[in-house]
């Protein structure tokens, strides 16, 4: 079956980067060239994923406006025969259908995929948290469709961390059926290395049954007082199969000024033109 819809949970305040997300959108952030919500979208569209929804908040506004049309500026480039940059802004505003639904309180990730259920209750979805960007060959939702579409059920994005990054993460208890496929038993959020029932942590992609939601709806508060996606995740495997892909790819953590930096950093080394600038920068502190 495939896959159309994907939601992106942006309704976070982004406090860790206080104080420019006061008034800017943490995923409006630049990375490189683009915001990082950019690259998500880019990948859920690459993925066959052309319904977008946002899960969003009432700080948010400044991601609407980047995906809106901006007539005036269309306008002025086109006057000035700047029509590559033109044709670029056109392109952001056609990349999908986005629709944009409102998490009225911060409850946690599970309760933002809860708020998706008008659009998604009769179908499988995708989910991107958009933090985690990942740079592969084969965008890494597409990765985790085909293994839905072949195998069923619910995917989720796995990792192999170190020993000192599993109390960071949900970690899964499972057993690889196939070359870097697992089916999951278990998982548990944020466990201490001692408790931890592997090394493989779950990562911020997944394809989600319809049946998550009535989970969710009916789930009390977990770990921190939020709506924890990993408790409705650990019900969902008793009811239907739940699978692991270790994806193929580099992942950047831009939830944290160290991580957005250090992409930023990575990805300017990747293009040629900036590469020279960070060489320069380096060799000249």
């Amino acid at each position: 079956m495939s896959v159309s819809k994907c939601l992106f949970p942006v309704a976070g305040l982004g406090t860790r980067f206080l104080p420019v997300t006061k008034e800017l959108a943490k995923e409006m952030l630049p990375l490189v060239n683009k915001p990082i919500i950019s690259y998500g979208v880019e990948e859920a569209i690459s993925s066959g994923c052309n319904n977008i929804i946002m899960i969003s908040g009432r700080a948010k506004r400044s991601i609407e406006n980047y995906f809106d049309r901006s007539f005036e500026l269309e306008e002025l480039l086109k006057a000035r025969g700047k029509m590559e940059l033109y044709e670029e802004m056109i392109k952001i505003s056609n990349m999908a259908e986005i629709l944009f639904i409102r998490q009225r309180e911060p409850l946690g990730l599970g309760h933002a995929v809860l708020c998706g259920e008008p659009v998604c209750k009769n179908e499988y979805f995708g989910v991107i948290l958009p933090d985690d960007v990942f740079v592969s060959e084969e965008p890494v939702m597409s990765q985790l469709i085909k293994v839905h579409e072949r195998l069923g059920g619910s995917v989720i994005a796995l990792e192999y961390v170190e020993p000192e990054d599993v109390s960071r993460y949900g970690i899964v208890d499972s057993k690889e059926i196939e070359p870097g496929i697992h089916k999951i038993n278990d998982m548990i959020e944020k466990p201490s290395l001692e408790k931890s029932p592997s090394r493989y942590a779950i990562m911020g992609r997944y394809v989600l049954s319809p049946l998550i939601f009535p989970i969710l709806a009916g789930q009390n508060a977990g770990a921190g007082g939020e709506i924890q996606l990993t408790d409705a995740l650990r019900k969902l495997a008793g009811i239907e199969p739940v699978y692991g892909v270790v994806y193929r790819g580099r992942r950047f953590d831009c939830g944290t000024q160290k991580g957005w930096l250090a992409a930023n950093v990575a990805l300017a080394m990747d293009n040629p033109e900036l590469r020279e600038v960070i060489l320069n920068i380096v060799n000249n502190k």
